[in-house]
């Protein structure tokens, strides 16, 4: 069996911006405090719920070094380095690796996309140019691009290929996934709240949006399922649907970021255009799940 990254709960971690989109490194720093207090297994640095879509190759790097250097080693840092461009992603995972991270994210070519084959090609070719752990991501309502399992066995041989972040939205392609690759690809559910099922079918934990905003929550929930504890692991999945499911009735991370500057967490709600503030309607809907749960 590979060696994991970690098992359990990791946070795609926010970004925060001022009003003129200028990163808040002050309140990066104490989100990272706040995770790592809180008992998260991981952080992940500029994915999706980062915003690294709109920053500069500059900005990126110095985002994954700046919170390299805060975490200290105290949980592994796993940097999203993917692009649908594949010279480009080398480029950036190779100064990531510089930078100390113990992992990288890499998001399946978008835009552009690719055939499966294309997949295989690409991704072999990343893994063996970087040579650090990668977990592929597959989210195909955002990228268009699905790798299939048939693909996922091919790719599991490469030694430094050894998980994949699932967001297809599909457990019975997971659970054909986990029987094809056995040990040599982990499993981690890219939506909050699918981690359930997909860690009683064999995954071995999350990746997560909604443990920016309650990370001690969703490490239990993991943790739970990692020991067997299945009883209480749906207790706190019922306890806490109507959150996860509420912090994607946007646009991610529009909702959480909404929800941090709420709760004090952020000064700001911003998110780098094209994404925007949310509707009054649906902050009106996020404020009364935070008032629920008591996170006002």
């Amino acid at each position: 069996m590979k060696d994991l990254l970690f098992t359990g709960a990791g946070t795609a971690l926010v970004t925060p911006f001022d009003r003129e989109g200028n990163i808040l490194w002050e309140e990066l720093e104490q989100l990272v405090e706040f995770q790592i207090e809180n008992g998260i297994d991981a952080i992940i640095a500029c994915g999706t719920t980062g915003e690294a879509a709109t920053m500069t190759a500059e900005e990126h790097l110095k985002t994954i070094e700046f919170i390299t250097e805060k975490v200290r080693g105290r949980v592994p840092v796993i940097a999203g380095t993917g692009s649908n461009d594949t010279r480009f992603c080398v480029e950036l995972s190779l100064e990531a690796k510089k930078l100390g991270v113990d992992g990288l994210l890499l998001v399946t070519p978008y835009y552009n996309k690719t055939s499966q084959k294309g997949l295989e090609e690409s991704f072999r070719y990343i893994a063996d140019s970087v040579k650090i752990p990668c977990i592929l991501y597959n989210v195909p309502s955002r990228t268009g691009c699905n790798i299939q399992p048939a693909t996922y066995q091919k790719l599991s041989k490469n030694p430094y290929i050894v998980a994949v972040k699932e967001a297809n939205g599909d457990t019975a392609s997971v659970a054909r996934t986990l029987a094809l690759c056995g040990d040599e690809l982990a499993v981690y559910s890219g939506e909050d709240n699918q981690t359930l099922p997909i860690m009683a079918l064999g995954g071995k934990g999350v990746i997560s949006v909604f443990s920016n905003a309650l990370p001690k929550q969703m490490h239990e929930l993991a943790a739970a399922m990692l020991r067997g504890d299945l009883d209480g692991a749906q207790k706190l999945n019922v306890e806490y649907l109507d959150l996860m499911d509420g912090f994607f009735m946007d646009v991610n991370p529009i909702p959480v970021k909404e929800a941090l500057f709420r709760m004090g967490r952020i000064s700001t709600n911003f998110c780098r255009m094209p994404l925007t503030t949310m509707t009054e309607a649906n902050s009106e809907k996020l404020e009364a799940l935070l008032r629920k749960h008591a996170m006002l």
